[in-house]
């Protein structure tokens, strides 16, 4: 068996079992037997911990294709859509939906989140057009002064209209309420980022940039236009179902780049399984730590992010 097979066995595996710790695990305790027979194990299984898994792995697997898929936007790896007014903009809309039509169903939340996630991440591209490329520091620093603007107006429109604590849960991610028939809208996510894989070739050629993009016979703009697509959607739908998670899309691509390099139709499936690993992980972490209570997995997440990417930014690069 060769080493790259090896290792697609080990990652499989350890997120197999991750998937099982997560099944098991819960306030209401009971072991493998109890869960595939006992009425109500199979009870909790089916409304709580099944969907609460599924949303924990498309979660991560989507999120970190996004941020990849972003970072081909504008060239540049210091970037994900929490960072660069994406999320802001998808509960901004959330805000606007709160305002207009506060009895609105899910799937019109993520319509309007997903419009307003599109005009911001459109209006970040606009702002880095014109930076110098000899100063890549400057896209992440535009990227968090503009969310940070965006976050800005939606917390204070949230405490002047007393609907702070619902901009808290938009912005904190956290698995607790996920239930049956109320995470079903990840799914959609899944399917960008498979719809992402199958243009996965179109995505690494517009990271060269638009002229040699062009020079290569490649419609730019409609790539462009589809790649924002997936980035705002795939953001907006993991704002209203479970809020805003960081570094998942910042973190994720840029382990899976220093160790499969810059192809995204090979290294798109890594940067999916290792986001799922990462955030299934983070969430076992946020239900042990403090059981029975939990600690919301954005920050575990964020805790955990920043420390990888410190080590990404001084480590020795693993493909030069």
């Amino acid at each position: 068996m060769t080493r790259r097979r090896v290792h697609i066995a080990l990652c499989v595996a350890g997120c197999a079992l991750l998937i099982a710790a997560s099944l098991l695990t819960g306030v209401i305790e009971f072991g493998p037997a109890a869960a595939l027979s006992d009425p109500e194990a199979l009870a909790v299984m089916a409304v709580s911990r099944i969907p609460r898994t599924l949303a924990l792995v498309l979660t991560g697997a989507t999120m970190g294709v996004a941020g990849m898929v972003m970072q081909m936007l504008a060239r540049n790896r210091f970037i994900e859509p929490t960072t660069a007014g994406t999320g802001q903009s998808a509960a901004l809309g959330i805000l606007l939906v709160a305002f207009a039509w506060p009895a609105a169903p899910i799937w019109a939340q993520m319509i309007v989140a997903s419009l307003a996630a599109i005009a911001g991440s459109a209006g970040f591209l606009l702002l880095i057009r014109n930076l110098p490329p000899s100063q890549p520091l400057l896209v992440p620093l535009v990227g968090l002064i503009y969310g940070g603007i965006i976050g800005a107006v939606v917390t204070f429109l949230g405490y002047r209209f007393d609907l702070l604590q619902y901009v808290e849960v938009w912005t904190s991610g956290d698995f607790s309420g996920v239930l049956r028939g109320r995470y079903e809208l990840l799914w959609l996510a899944g399917v960008l980022a498979v719809a992402a894989y199958a243009v996965a070739d179109r995505f690494t050629i517009i990271g060269l940039g638009r002229d040699a993009s062009v020079s290569l016979g490649l419609n730019y703009v409609r790539v462009a236009i589809a790649g924002l697509l997936v980035v705002s959607v795939v953001t907006a739908v993991t704002v209203v179902t479970v809020g805003m998670i960081p570094f998942v899309g910042l973190v994720v691509p840029n382990i899976v780049s220093r160790l499969r390099g810059d192809d995204l139709r090979a290294s798109l499936p890594w940067v999916a399984l290792t986001g799922a690993v990462l955030v299934t992980l983070c969430d076992l972490i946020g239900r042990l730590v403090n059981h029975p209570y939990e600690v919301p997995v954005s920050t575990i997440f964020g805790l955990v992010g920043a420390v990888v990417f410190l080590w990404l930014l001084y480590a020795r690069p693993a493909r030069a």
